[in-house]
């Protein structure tokens, strides 16, 4: 989802509207590890999402970040302060099904296809 912020252009990984509770869910996706700055283009996201979509019937907006791996510590220290309701998890293709794991792309053709060759390992912005 693009957002133009004053002739500063912002995409949103993804963006969805949840029904039943009448929320957006602002959802960033990163390839390696968190880092404490994807907490505030996050919280800069949830923001923007608020200002610009949600009414007043609406629930607050939740931000979800998405990585490779995390430090539980530097989680919180980087959500600690924060008024909009967020979170970080990571991801893993070992907790799949076999069946599964072969179904879909393995990181380096992940990679390879965004554009990102070299950086399965690493992050990406």
């Amino acid at each position: 989802m693009h957002f133009d912020v004053a002739g500063d252009d912002f995409y949103l990984d993804l963006l969805f509207f949840h029904i039943e509770q009448l929320r957006y869910v602002v959802i960033e996706l990163k390839t390696g590890k968190f880092q404490p700055e994807h907490a505030g283009k996050l919280g800069f996201y949830v923001s923007l999402v608020d200002d610009r979509l949600r009414r007043e019937a609406h629930a607050p907006t939740v931000g979800i970040l998405i990585c490779g791996d995390r430090n539980d510590h530097t989680v919180r220290y980087a959500l600690g302060r924060s008024g909009s309701p967020m979170a970080v998890s990571t991801y893993t293709y070992d907790s799949l099904p076999p069946s599964e794991k072969n179904a879909l792309p393995d990181a380096d053709e992940l990679a390879a296809a965004l554009g990102w060759e070299g950086e399965a390992q690493g992050s990406h912005d």
